[in-house]
């Protein structure tokens, strides 16, 4: 404390130890702790410029060895190239953010432990493998039908139809539930060449071998229509009919009647070309057919039917017929060219037994009308058969009553024009009629006619016919005629006809 002298400056010599004595002694004691507090600051602020000093040559040095290490390089070496800014562009300076450097710490702290990668992957294996699964069972059970509902659906292959047009239409009816699976199952199994156009009545349950399977024409699931064709109708009707069963198009059986060669005797001798080429052939008969069959199989069906049903004994009853008809025409002074020129084919026949049919009004007549027809072809005195059903069959339209105009019609068909028989066959007769034909009643009438019962009355002669035709029109019919007035035309037309 004795050198802590108040008010003395550092470069003041210390006072000796006496005058400290004496100034101390008279110093009080506020006086001598300012005094201590003055020595105190100057202290601190001589140790505030030491560090100052320090701090400075600290910073000398570093910047002094920043200036060496340049000059550290190797003296061969080149300076190393410091791109410098032209002073025209100091000002254009681009801030460009410096990305922040992620901790090494939190870069270890993102990576997932090993057990939870080794747990992850496992998962996604497993993820992946159910959905194989799923898929793999989905696929077999659309191939292998495992749990597809029990059902019955109509389906119809149209010909020609390719084999993605059949996938398409077995999946719209729920039968397969992946289009593109069913055409690989086709094209491995070559399907295409089996599964035939067609109607098919399918069962949803079926795998798919099953439906190919059961997609041809020998299938006992194809879709059958029974159908019966009644006696009498023409081959039009019967297309028709058979279109509207969904059978087959009017116009395939049409072609197939009129160009395809169906292979029976007895069609040997009829041209080809006409839609009606058949007619007379189609037995009128109950058949079950397949829905969307082919027109040559379902025409071949009725083809069948006919030759089975005129057998041997038919065909010897025919030529037992014509040994009667040449009788016949021998009593009526027929040449032997006539007669051998008058002798009845099969076709024939059964054009006489299509006007049997078309008019009989009853079947117990029948008999009695093929007599009348037999007997005008074996006259010279009425050659012609006058019938007006051949007449209503060359009319592009049907009647139900016939003009003078309509009877001299210019057709093969024309019976009022033409002597002896048509041009073929105007229906498609029944065995009744067929029957008929092939023995018909011993009669002597020429002419028939509608009673108001309904029934046919038969006349031998022409004044025996007209007589009646008198009674069914009345006496107002004789009124209405002044007398001495001459007969019209279509009276004597009327009255001249066999079927009046």
């Amino acid at each position: 404390m004795a050198e802590l002298t108040p008010n003395r400056r550092p470069d003041e010599q210390p006072p000796e130890n006496g005058e400290l004595e004496k100034s101390l002694e008279s110093l009080s004691l506020d006086e001598l702790l300012a005094s201590v507090k003055d020595d105190l600051a100057r202290v601190d602020a001589m140790m505030n410029d030491k560090d100052e000093t320090e701090q400075a040559e600290l910073q000398a040095e570093a910047e002094l060895e920043q200036e060496v290490e340049p000059q550290k390089q190797p003296p061969n070496m080149p300076p190393l190239f410091e791109p410098k800014i032209p002073e025209e562009y100091a000002d254009l300076t681009v801030e460009q953010e410096t990305p922040e450097p992620e901790p090494a710490a939190e870069k270890k702290r993102s990576r997932l432990p090993s057990g939870i990668r080794v747990l992850l992957y496992v998962c996604c294996v497993l993820a992946v493998s159910v959905l194989l699964a799923v898929f793999a069972w989905r696929c077999a059970d659309d191939v292998l039908s495992l749990t597809k509902q029990d059902a019955e659906v109509t389906v119809t292959i149209s010909d020609g139809a390719t084999i993605s047009q059949i996938a398409k239409e077995l999946k719209d009816k729920g039968l397969v539930r992946s289009e593109t699976l069913f055409k690989l199952y086709c094209w491995a199994s070559h399907a295409e060449r089996t599964i035939e156009p067609g109607t098919y009545s399918l069962n949803s349950r079926y795998d798919y071998h099953a439906l190919v399977s059961n997609m041809v024409e020998t299938s006992p699931d194809r879709s059958v229509v029974e159908i019966t064709i009644p006696e009498g109708y023409e081959c039009e009707d019967i297309f028709r009919l058979l279109e509207e069963n969904g059978v087959c198009s009017y116009q395939d059986l049409a072609n197939a009647a009129a160009d395809y060669e169906f292979d029976y005797a007895f069609l040997q001798e009829i041209p080809y070309g006409s839609e009606n080429r058949l007619e007379g052939y189609l037995f009128p008969d109950t058949y079950q057919f397949y829905m969307g069959d082919d027109p040559e199989n379902v025409i071949d069906k009725f083809l069948r039917n006919f030759d089975n049903k005129f057998t041997s004994d038919l065909y010897d009853a025919l030529d037992a017929l014509n040994d009667r008809l040449a009788q016949h025409m021998r009593q009526n002074a027929f040449s032997e060219t006539e007669i051998a020129d008058a002798q009845l084919s099969l076709y024939d026949l059964i054009t006489v037994a299509s006007l049997v049919e078309k008019e009989t009004a009853r079947t117990s007549e029948s008999a009695t009308i093929a007599s009348v027809i037999y007997n005008r072809l074996c006259s010279k005195l009425y050659p012609c058969l006058e019938i007006d059903a051949t007449i209503q069959y060359a009319l592009a339209e049907r009647k139900e009553v016939l003009s003078n105009a309509d009877k001299g019609v210019l057709s093969p068909y024309n019976t009022y024009t033409n002597a002896g028989l048509p041009a073929g066959p105007i229906a498609n007769p029944g065995m009744n009629s067929i029957r008929a034909s092939l023995y018909p009643a011993e009669t002597n009438y020429y002419f028939y006619a509608l009673d108001t019962t309904g029934v046919h009355h038969f006349s031998e002669t022409y004044y025996e016919h007209q007589t009646f035709l008198n009674e069914l029109a009345g006496k107002e019919e004789e009124e209405t005629q002044p007398d001495g007035a001459e007969q019209t035309e279509e009276t004597a037309d009327t009255e001249n006809q066999t079927d009046g």
